[in-house]
């Protein structure tokens, strides 16, 4: 039976006029409620390719929901693409065939690539054209993901389909002995606006400003799937796919989870945890014990009520459900350790930059959230750093909406949050590469810049957000 959990919204601070605020956070049907669908159909698993591959970005009929099929976009045959597993020191090589009737591209969120190779948004390919991504994969182990970049309609491309995750493997994480094949799960977990069994993107001029939040909550391209699982440890690789909802993840009931790595890699030793919050764009690693569970009892994965603001968080709900079978007998301990992060010095820093997040309060001057004032221009060089120079990027959301800031080209750590959750959360003590700033929140990272010349972006991943104009350019010189 479908349950459908309806949230009362504040319109909050926005300056605008009451009648705008009055509609702000309610979509065309008047309410932004999770529907979930009764867990009854199994969770899908990617298909798995290599380094080398082809990408086909096109128009495929899916199913979401039980019995309907939908149009979607897909890289290849399925609503998501393959799960990419590439060993640090291959090149990985993707041939991309736009088959679409609109530009794209390719972004490899997370990875260290030359510039021309980073899917920038004015590095496009054509309708009907395609284009050879090659290069080193020169980095340490991870889980990442991939998705289209063209300025304008990231959010919309990335809703209809086309994203897919990218695992990188290294001796140092093989050495662990982590759990692998039909116990390491890859789950994508992304909100998706249905009507009618249809997918939709529409948003309108108040849902640009918010982010555009789907009724209906999907895993792996299908809607509130279940997944079989043994009683033992299992890894799972967690990506929020979604355009702007943030999830604060739990298992229920009372299951704890222990992370082992995000957007960079693994931490340096487990986190135990009973919830974390998840960004737009963001990644977990985690292991979770399923041994003590009762063979044929249910656990689900939920999101949890949690403070963001006027936009979301007031509401929880159920993602997905694992039903649990007999033990195996695994002998799998947790190691106490995983890896090494060398911290860096915030001595080592030549420079710090600071980025304030404004929004601005009329229509029809421009973004309606900037940097410091300034909204995307193709062309235009708004920061320059130099290779291999050390810098801290500083970020203040003094404001009462979430936003994932994501820088290209780097790996970052982060030296402190003030205000809002006013510290650092166990999911981020590694490497990182997105960070998410709640409401009054301010955020210092500290990142050393390659050696790889060129114009790269950062942005913020609500990528209703981005498309509105929320990025800017920097040049490594």
């Amino acid at each position: 039976m479908k349950r459908r959990h309806f949230v009362k919204l504040s319109a909050g601070s926005v300056v605008l006029p009451m009648v705008l605020q009055n509609c702000m956070f309610h979509d065309r049907d008047g309410n932004v409620g999770i529907v979930d669908t009764g867990f009854d159909m199994p969770l899908p698993l990617p298909e798995e390719a290599g380094a080398s591959l082809d990408l086909s970005p096109g128009s495929q009929r899916t199913s979401i929901l039980e019995g309907k099929t939908t149009s979607t976009f897909a890289y290849r045959s399925n609503i998501l693409g393959p799960t990419i597993r590439a060993f640090r020191g291959e090149m990985l090589t993707a041939s991309v065939q736009n088959a679409l009737s609109e530009p794209t591209n390719v972004h490899w969120h997370g990875l260290k690539v030359p510039a021309n190779m980073d899917g920038n948004p004015v590095d496009i390919v054509k309708a009907g054209e395609s284009f050879q991504y090659s290069f080193p994969i020169d980095q340490r182990a991870g889980t990442h993901w991939y998705h289209p970049h063209p300025h304008g309609a990231t959010a919309r491309q990335v809703h209809n389909g086309l994203a897919g995750i990218l695992i990188i493997n290294d001796d140092e994480e093989l050495a662990l002995g982590l759990p692998a094949g039909d116990f390491e799960v890859p789950l994508v977990i992304q909100d998706k606006r249905l009507k009618a069994g249809k997918l939709v993107y529409d948003p309108s001029m108040m849902e640009t400003m918010t982010g555009y939040f789907g009724q209906t909550i999907t895993v792996n391209g299908v809607a509130s799937p279940f997944h079989e699982a043994q009683g033992r440890w299992y890894r799972l690789r967690i990506l929020n796919g979604s355009t702007a909802r943030v999830y604060n993840l739990a298992l229920s009931p009372n299951l704890g989870m222990k992370i082992i790595g995000s957007d960079g890699g693994l931490l340096g030793a487990p986190e135990d945890v009973n919830e974390v919050l998840l960004g737009p764009g963001e990644r977990l690693d985690v292991l979770v014990d399923f041994s003590a569970e009762p063979v044929g009892s249910e656990v689900y994965l939920e999101s949890k009520k949690f403070n963001g603001g006027s936009s979301q968080g007031a509401e929880s709900f159920k993602i997905m459900k694992f039903i649990i079978g007999a033990s195996t007998g695994d002998t799998f301990q947790p190691p106490g350790s995983l890896s090494v992060i060398d911290k860096i010095p915030e001595n080592q820093a030549t420079k710090v930059r600071n980025f304030e997040i404004n929004r601005m309060g009329m229509m029809g001057s421009g973004a309606m959230h900037t940097f410091n004032g300034k909204s995307y221009k193709r062309g235009r060089v708004d920061e320059t750093v130099k290779a291999g120079v050390t810098e801290i990027w500083e970020f203040d959301n003094a404001g009462d909406e979430i936003h994932p800031i994501h820088i290209h080209a780097v790996q970052f750590q982060i030296l402190s949050r003030t205000g809002g959750r006013n510290g650092i959360i166990p999911s981020e003590k590694g490497w990182k590469d997105t960070v998410l700033i709640l409401p009054k929140e301010k955020v210092r990272l500290i990142m050393t810049f390659p050696d790889t010349p060129g114009e790269f972006v950062f942005h913020c991943h609500n990528l209703e957000h981005e498309d509105d104009g929320m990025m800017l350019n920097f040049e490594i010189v």
